[in-house]
């Protein structure tokens, strides 16, 4: 069995009995235990025994008999659920998340858990309780985060694909610097049920895979209404990789965003590659126009604003009082509360609670907060308007290349610009966005109008 195998050639062989799925288990757990320890990409894998094999490969789902990981913030019942951080280091999930479940009804099994920066904050994979991840094709740079754990084990041919979530960026970043195919589905259409929360007004959890097919495939499994999630839309189950024919829809316009293309700040490397695309996806009939969003230019402003206000609101339940780890010496309630979080929170996130909680102070709320929120609804009209004109919007995803492990670890700034610099956009939007990455050359993002039922997440 050749390690970078896909879903659907796993489904075929397993189908054909080529292969059993204890040796799948077994192939993929040996190349974890051979590869692993140098990219630090899983922070833990299951022995599964034989009994859990075969009830998952007797239940005839889709996923029968294949493996999979999740991001360490994705509730396993019974398993370590850390979200990165010191704070949950030695907590157990009591309930599987329902993306999870899914996965498991449809026949998939856990492997494992994958490493990912703390509680979803960053960019790079190196902001991690249990250090940083490095990406598979040149394991001196970062994979992108914040899901990195999950896009370096599939590139690498760890797991046949996995779950990561995504605030801004964090399925996108790492699917385009590690080679992979990731989905930031639309809002609701894949439960947050448990899901351990950053933002929850842009949390999503979505499928990083090698191509389209298994993307699409794991997206048909996890879609659909979840009653334990309020947030999650009334749309009936469906099949994804019905059409996907290898061909364009006749008539398919696709927009341009003029100051995306053309921004100072994009790599002359990528910008061409970008510029070559394009024009390789009108040869395919495709008409290009070009689109204008006035207000996006605040688009990062907007996003740092509203996703730290939400994570203090979010991380302000781990205190030491009822969840993972507590700081033993405290005298008072108020000393376990302010030294459990001083000990146990990494300098990324307590950077990221100062700022939220500065925004929501009393004195601050309605000039940062609420002037956001406005602002975001006005990006979110524009991206409706240009849906007029345009079926779909395409740009690139990063405007650089993975960048040195620790290169710009120090300087935050720098940092939230290169992890942010396209990928909050469509967040705040939010609409579907699918991405085909190619890591030397170019990864490209594709949106669609959050009601274009013909195109959503297809």
């Amino acid at each position: 069995m050749k390690p970078f195998i896909t879903v659907k050639e796993l489904q075929s062989l397993l189908a054909k009995k080529e292969v059993s799925p204890q040796e799948v288990v077994a192939f993929f757990q040996a190349r974890i235990n051979k590869y692993n320890p140098s990219l630090n990409s899983i922070l833990e894998t299951f022995d599964l025994d034989a009994q859990t094999v075969e009830q998952a490969t007797a239940s005839n789902g889709p996923l029968a008999g294949i493996p999979y990981i999740l991001k360490d913030n994705i509730s396993q019942h019974g398993r370590t659920t850390s979200a990165g951080s010191n704070i949950l280091q030695n907590y157990r999930a009591t309930y599987d998340a329902t993306v999870h479940a899914r996965l498991k009804n449809a026949g998939g099994l856990s492997l494992g858990r994958a490493n990912m920066d703390e509680f979803a904050m960053g960019g790079s994979g190196e902001f991690s309780a249990y250090g940083p991840t490095k990406n598979p094709w040149d394991p001196s740079r970062i994979p992108g985060g914040s899901s990195s754990g999950s896009a370096a084990a599939v590139a690498a041919g760890l797991i046949p694909f996995a779950l990561g979530t995504e605030t801004g960026g964090s399925i996108r970043l790492p699917a385009a610097f590690t080679g992979l195919v990731g989905m930031y589905p639309t809002y609701g259409h894949n439960s947050r049920y448990g899901v351990l929360a950053f933002a929850s007004s842009t949390d999503q959890a979505g499928p990083l895979t090698k191509t389209v097919y298994d993307n699409a495939l794991i997206n048909s499994i996890l879609s659909g209404k979840d009653e334990h999630d309020a947030s999650s839309l009334q749309i009936e189950k469906k099949d994804y990789t019905k059409n996907l024919t290898g061909t364009l829809p006749k008539g398919l316009r696709i927009g341009i965003l003029r100051d995306v293309a053309e921004h100072e700040g994009i790599n002359e490397e990528i910008r061409a590659s970008f510029q070559t695309g394009v024009k390789h996806l009108e040869s395919l009939g495709a008409t290009i126009k070009e689109v204008s969003l006035p207000h996006l230019k605040y688009g990062n402003a907007v996003y740092f604003v509203i996703s730290r206000v939400e994570a203090a609101s979010n991380l302000s339940r781990y205190d030491g009082s009822l969840y993972g780890n507590r700081n033993k010496d405290a005298k008072t309630l108020q000393e376990m509360y302010l030294n459990t979080r001083h000990d146990k929170f990494g300098d990324e996130v307590k950077r990221r609670i100062l700022t939220g909680n500065y925004a929501l102070s009393s004195k601050n709320k309605g000039e940062y907060y609420n002037t956001a929120t406005h602002v975001r609804n006005i990006i979110r009209a524009e991206f409706m308007a240009a849906f007029n004109d345009v079926d779909l919007i395409v740009s690139p995803t990063s405007p650089t290349f993975p960048f040195k492990i620790g290169e710009v670890v120090n300087d935050p700034i720098t940092m939230y610009l290169a992890d942010y610099f396209w990928c909050q956009i469509v967040s705040l939007a939010p609409q579907p966005c699918h991405y085909r990455a190619a890591f030397q050359k170019l990864a490209c993002q594709l949106a669609c109008s959050l009601w274009a039922h013909d195109f959503q997440n297809s």
